[in-house]
């Protein structure tokens, strides 16, 4: 499969040009695509992909859209075409090979170029990249707000690669070749000096000089009339090198040094191909904005490579400064207290610029202007590398657009991004593949694919930071050891720290972490060693407030201080994380610094915020569960729980959290806190069913049915058992729901709990009906319907009216069933219990389908569809997808019955659930039928 975007969109598949169906579903492969291999967030796709305001439907429309994209680039699902649609991680992903698109075939050639010294090499490759494009990015997809949004990086990428080209076929002496074009080109771009430039060495080369001299006379008052400037150095210097008679010749000895102060390029460097671009486009803002001062801002956490990556670049653009490169470690984060002055720092410049120590100034605003007058007009790229703060970087920053800066930091160095117009790079770790990339670079590529899972160890232990993988590869390359060895080591997690030690304090892993550490105001500090107690993924700011015990706004500001200094990352906003180094580190802090009453109160209020906020999570999706029985702790008063507005808000916040709330459930049940162990299985099971999370279900009742087994509590022990059957139950495990369910009915019949034995021999009726077992199921569902009757429950009696009635249905007795259904809906209604409501209209939809009335079922399950949506019960809106699909099937309507099936399918899919195989095979078979 092949795929265009730099034109018209297009995709072919074997020669056959392929339906990417209507605008916006074109629009939402075309933003995949340029990020393939990606996930793209829901929220970012939403964003781009609606003009105005989104509308409330706008997720469940992207949903339509994937599955519509699906159907016409992977209809089978298994991505036979070379190209997958994959959910997951709260987003999207084009898995494609990244050559089958020509917008990364560009960046592929532009880079391939690069490397070639032979200028009519890089012309040819340049001109082979420039073909790519027919026309502008997206044109019969893109609006201009989602052009400009995506594709205006691309499409000064595009421009500057066209100077590229120029620029290699002028210096292959084919100057009166380029003259056509870059009159064009000069009409269309009328500021862009580089052009005019490139246009009078053309003309001047083709033995024109009087017309190259016209060139600058016309750009020179354009540039005056309309913004009031002069045309810039490098422009005036080719003006007079053309008026005298020598261009072409020999650059002549600069009356000043070539300062050329660059450290040795970074060994095994890999990746950051991202980064490099943000780099390059920097550079490249330049020639739009030539009275501007360019800035870059690289920040990271320790170890993550930002001088690696300055460096790296620096080499590569190297050729575009050639009046010198400038480079400083200003210390300011290292092994010893003295940092590096700004005067220090800009005397040293002062001195590599030719200027005597008894001619430099004394005070540090007098050598600032010095050095910055030595830089005016001269191209010159400056490394200021390990800055503490800005304020340690402006004396050093160039005065001159024709110079540019790159910072680096562990800091964010928001001032310089706000005050001085910086562009902020933020670094990461790298990806698993840049991580394997580097190591291979070390080691060599027959270690790493002699030992492909020691590798992966060996980068999971790493955490994908640099500078532990290049201590992991230093030890793996010097004592020869295989690398299963090296990453054994790696993953004594007691001993990691240790492992990680080259033997010096600039290549130890704990010690690099500490020049972070020291220089955070004590409360901060305190905050960061709480980090490695908490025992999930990422903290929230409500979170760390209740975990520090401290106000939400004081908790904010300080994790902000944390996120500023790099040792957390605010991934989203108001969500903390750090990769598993940095956490290891808080958590030998935690131990070193934090006796055990201060460990276990932090602890505590986590877990009184978790439950606490899990339990009005869970109130707001089904406010007609009771909790008044339950014996919830006494929240500390030191903690913060969330309260939510609507069911909106909660299911936001549950899927969030969800990794930390099974994290916190988990350690409830390592330490023995067994209340807090089943409460939480409870207070999540509403959102884990209605999300077909089956297998985190599973984990939670659990733990939940331990805990309660710990505690002598039988009751909670039914509880636990019930919702385990009804999880296994759904996972077409029926030896395990079978065991639990009756175990769970025998208990609550034990206790006396009739509403408990109700509901269980409800879910047992749905076990003996996925067997097929319709008289069985029956029986059960009348069994429910008695004990209900004899509670007094009425929503267990509505709910087990429904359940009646539906098997009434499977047995053929359609009269029956609608009378069951129908009295069960009023009740429902009655009360407000929507997800009753819902499954009941699925079930009269049903009874009318096999009535043949299929148009009246069809509205009961459109009904019941827009039900479970604003419920956000995936897996029960797509169990009625598929009896809608049904519906239309049966009324002769093929394909409005697989695009229902086709919407259920990819809800089963992303829910890892059996179902997914039963609808597959409805589509296929159809598909059959039809073609």
């Amino acid at each position: 499969m092949e795929f265009r975007l730099l034109g018209r969109m297009e995709a072919d598949q074997d020669g056959r040009r392929l339906e990417l169906g209507r605008r916006r579903e074109r629009a939402l492969l075309a933003v995949l695509l340029l990020e393939a291999g990606s996930v793209v967030p829901v929220e970012r796709l939403v964003d781009l992909l609606w003009d105005e305001d989104p509308p409330a439907t706008a997720r469940a429309n992207l949903h339509t859209h994937v599955s519509r994209l699906r159907a016409h680039l992977d209809r089978d699902g298994t991505g036979a075409w070379g190209f997958q649609l994959i959910s997951g991680d709260g987003g999207y992903r084009a898995d494609v090979d990244r050559q089958a698109v020509d917008v990364h075939r560009f960046h592929s050639l532009v880079d391939d170029a690069g490397r070639m010294s032979a200028p009519g090499q890089r012309a040819a490759i340049l001109r082979q990249a420039l073909a790519l494009w027919r026309g502008p990015l997206l044109a019969d997809v893109a609006s201009e707000r989602l052009r400009d949004r995506i594709g205006t990086a691309l499409a000064e990428q595009r421009v500057t690669t066209v100077e590229l080209a120029i620029d290699a076929e002028l210096a292959d002496g084919r100057h009166g070749e380029v003259i056509a074009e870059l009159t064009a080109l000069t009409a269309e771009f009328p500021l862009r000096e580089r052009f005019v430039g490139q246009l009078m060495r053309a003309l001047h080369g083709a033995g024109r000089a009087a017309e190259a001299l016209e060139c600058y006379a016309a750009i020179r008052q354009r540039l005056a009339e309309e913004l009031g400037v002069d045309p810039g150095p490098e422009l005036q210097q080719l003006h007079l090198a053309i008026l005298r008679g020598d261009l072409g010749l020999p650059r002549q000895p600069p009356a000043v040094p070539v300062p050329a102060q660059l450290p040795v390029d970074v060994h095994g460097f890999a990746g950051r191909d991202a980064e490099l671009d943000r780099l390059d486009a920097v550079l490249a803002a330049g020639s739009e904005q030539p009275t501007a001062v360019l800035i870059s801002a690289v920040s990271g956490t320790a170890g993550v490579g930002k001088t690696a990556l300055a460096v790296h670049w620096a080499y590569r653009v190297a050729e575009r400064f050639p009046d010198g490169q400038l480079y400083v470690n200003l210390r300011g984060f290292g092994p010893d207290e003295h940092r590096a002055t700004p005067s220090e720092a800009v005397c040293d410049f002062l001195g590599a610029l030719g200027v005597p120590v008894e001619k430099i100034p004394a005070t540090l605003d007098a050598q600032a202007a010095l050095y910055r007058s030595l830089l005016a007009g001269r191209r010159v790229l400056v490394v200021l590398d390990n800055a503490r703060d800005a304020e340690q970087v402006r004396p050093l920053l160039p005065g001159t657009p024709t110079a540019l800066a790159v910072v680096t930091s562990r800091n964010q160095l928001t001032p310089l991004v706000a005050t001085e117009g910086a562009r902020p790079i933020a670094l990461d770790t790298l990806s698993t593949e840049e991580a394997r990339t580097m190591l291979e670079r070390r080691l060599g590529t027959g270690r790493i694919t002699a030992e492909p899972e020691a590798v992966d160890r060996i980068i999971a232990a790493c955490a994908r930071l640099p500078l532990a993988i290049a201590i992991a590869a230093a030890r793996a390359e010097q004592s020869g050891f295989p690398l299963a060895v090296v990453a054994g080591e790696l993953e004594k997690h007691d001993r990691l720290l240790e492992t990680l030690d080259a033997g010096d304090p600039a290549s130890r892993i704990r010690a690099v972490f500490s020049w972070s550490y020291r220089e955070l105001t004590p409360p901060a500090a305190a905050v960061f060693r709480l980090f490695g107690l908490h025992p999930g993924p990422d903290m929230s700011a409500a979170v760390g407030a209740s975990m520090a015990g401290c106000p939400p706004r004081e908790a904010r500001r300080l994790l902000t201080e944390l996120a500023r200094a790099n040792l957390l990352t605010e991934y989203v906003p108001g969500r903390y994380t750090a990769h598993d180094l940095l956490r290891a580190y808080a958590a030998e802090l935690v131990q070193e610094h934090d006796d055990d009453p201060a460990r276990h109160g932090a602890l505590g209020r986590m877990l009184d915020h978790y439950l606490h906020s899990a339990c009005a999570a869970d109130k707001a999706l089904f406010p007609l569960r009771n909790p008044s029985e339950l014996p919830l702790p006494t929240p500390d008063p030191d903690s913060h729980p969330e309260r939510f507005a609507d069911a909106d808000e909660a299911n936001a916040w549950l899927r969030a959290e969800l990794r930390n709330l099974m994290a916190a459930q988990s350690h409830a049940d390592t330490t023995r806190r067994d209340t807090y162990s089943w409460l939480l299985a409870w207070a999540l099971d509403t959102f884990l069913d209605r999300e077909g999370l089956r297998g985190e279900e599973i984990t939670a009742w659990q733990y939940a049915a331990q805990a309660a087994k710990r505690l002598d509590n039988p009751a909670a022990r039914a509880d636990a058992l019930r919702y385990l059957g009804r999880a296994h139950l759904h996972l077409n495990q029926y030896a395990a729901a079978q065991s639990h369910l009756r175990q769970a009915f025998a208990l609550f019949t034990e206790v006396g709990i009739l509403t408990g034995a109700a509901r269980t021999a409800l879910h047992l009726s749905y076990l003996e009906e996925r067997q097929d077992h319709l008289e069985e199921a029956h029986r059960y569902n009348e069994q429910g319907l008695a004990l209900y009757e004899a509670s007094g429950q009425r929503r267990g009696q509505a709910d087990a009216l429904n359940a009646v009635g539906w098997t009434h249905g499977l047995l053929g007795r359609y009269a029956e069933a609608l009378a069951y259904c129908s009295k069960a809906l009023v009740v429902l209604e009655e009360i407000g219990h929507e997800p009753g409501v819902a499954a009941t209209l699925d079930s009269i939809g049903y009874s009318h389908h096999h009535l043949g009335d299929h148009v009246q079922a069809a509205d009961y399950y459109h009904r019941a569809i827009a039900l479970y949506r604003k419920l956000d019960d995936r897996y029960y809106e797509a169990a009625t997808l598929v009896h809608l699909g049904d519906n239309h099937d049966a009324a002769g309507d093929p394909a409005a019955a697989r695009d229902a099936w086709q919407q259920a399918l990819d809800t089963f899919t992303e829910l890892d659930m059996p179902d997914a195989a039963s609808v597959r095979a409805k589509l296929q078979a159809s598909r059959a039928a039809t073609s």
